[in-house]
């Protein structure tokens, strides 16, 4: 099938599907399908003291550029695969997004041992931008439209010792002067040595008594700290067995957190149902999901409470967004885990005002360092502790060159 076949293949489709995910996005895009074509897609690294972050750029022949940003660190392969995935796309057109990410390299998106979803998915998003300069319209609305128009985000200031209760009143008033009012944290908590605690196993994936009671009163001395103005969401970095997921679970709920992140093994188990059944709090998982099938057991099974995708590892805007619309139906609303730059926290906003059952976003920036001068804007990209939308076609983004070329990684230059 050529092109032509294929454009009208694809309006046949979304017509007899009624209201699909994608009939407002082509009603926008009918007049300019076919009429520009993708020239180059470049890639540059930038280099933070504790993360690296992996601009892409694709360009086409109508006069447009689109950004994205794909995973950093770990980056390991990512800007290679983008590198290797360009010439399957160079010529094609750039509104064919879905088409784009699911047939220009199929193996490279279905899941295979080579699969490049990580270097696609910032592939993706910057089509979404581009499409939007195209077409002058915010990525959000080509998405199907705006539930919000500012998006709630949380960072992950802690206390420096969350069982002295005098530092965690140190950590409350440094929150609350921040500049940028976040009013959600997520953080972890801090584990014995076997000097210490002579139960402990570091091989383990358990908890002794003794760390089980710090965590109760960590928390409980953050909660007393901080209010109940602000959220506080518990990290545990995939660590624990099921049974010490839900004692966990037990000790933090006096402290009443938004919910309880990623505390046993990555991948799906029953397990999983257990913990959710019997957690006193919200269980949320999902940043190291890949595509529907990595979140469809998970969904299925009630086995968590909320979703929290990095769009940078599922697939970018529209695969998340199908996710999103899977979870709708039993249920179960999204967050987002964001550890990418300013770049990547705004083209997140772009995809959460689309979705109605969403709650928050991760951040690293919002803390007065480079990061936040990274895009030109002229007002602090976060306020009250959230990101409000502009009308900006696009993910509403336009680099600041001084700032990215000053933090470029070693051996990187301007767009490649």
């Amino acid at each position: 099938m050529n092109a032509t076949g294929r454009r009208e293949f694809l309006r046949s489709a979304l017509a007899a599907a009624g209201a699909g995910i994608l009939s407002n996005y082509y009603a926008l895009a009918a007049p300019k399908l076919g009429r520009a074509r993708i020239t180059g897609i470049r890639v540059m690294v930038m280099q933070g003291p504790e993360r690296s972050y992996t601009l892409v750029r694709v360009d086409s022949d109508s006069g447009h550029s689109g950004i994205g940003e794909a995973y950093g660190t770990p980056g390991a392969g990512v800007k290679e695969g983008i590198q290797a995935l360009a010439p399957r796309l160079i010529g094609r057109d750039p509104l064919e997004i879905d088409v784009l990410y699911t047939l220009a390299e199929p193996r490279r998106t279905d899941g295979s041992a080579h699969m490049l979803l990580r270097a696609m998915s910032g592939i993706e998003m910057a089509l979404w931008d581009l499409a939007g300069h195209i077409l002058n319209q915010p990525a959000s609305t080509l998405l199907g439209g705006r539930f919000r128009d500012r998006v709630r985000m949380y960072d992950h200031a802690a206390p420096k010792n969350m069982l002295d209760k005098a530092s965690c009143r140190e950590w409350a008033e440094r929150v609350k002067a921040n500049p940028s009012g976040f009013t959600a944290h997520k953080f972890g908590f801090p584990r014995t040595t076997p000097q210490t605690d002579p139960a402990r196993d570091p091989a383990n994936r358990t908890l002794t008594l003794k760390e089980l009671d710090q965590v109760r009163r960590g928390f409980e001395n953050c909660r007393e700290a901080i209010g109940m103005e602000h959220d506080i969401m518990v990290h545990c970095h995939w660590e624990y067995d099921v049974r010490t997921a839900i004692q966990i679970a037990e000790a933090v709920a006096p402290a009443r957190p938004l919910w309880l992140e990623d505390p046993m093994i990555v991948d799906y188990s029953e397990s999983w149902k257990r913990l959710t059944a019997t957690s006193p709090v919200p269980i949320c998982t999902g940043e190291n999901q890949a595509r529907r099938e990595g979140f469809r057991e998970f969904i299925v099974n009630s086995a968590c409470d909320i979703l929290h995708p990095d769009l940078r590892n599922t697939g970018g805007f529209l695969e998340t967004k199908r996710i999103a619309d899977m979870a709708h139906v039993w249920g179960i609303p999204m967050a987002t885990h964001n550890t990418g730059s300013l770049v990547c926290t705004l083209a997140t906003a772009q995809w959460a005002a689309s979705i109605r059952d969403y709650i928050a976003c991760e951040t690293v920036t919002g803390r007065g360092g480079w990061m936040d001068q990274v895009v030109l804007g002229g007002k602090p990209p976060i306020r009250n502790g959230f990101i409000e939308l502009t009308g900006a076609p696009g993910i509403g983004v336009e680099l600041n060159p001084d700032v990215v070329k000053a933090h470029l990684a070693a051996g990187e230059t301007w767009w490649g």
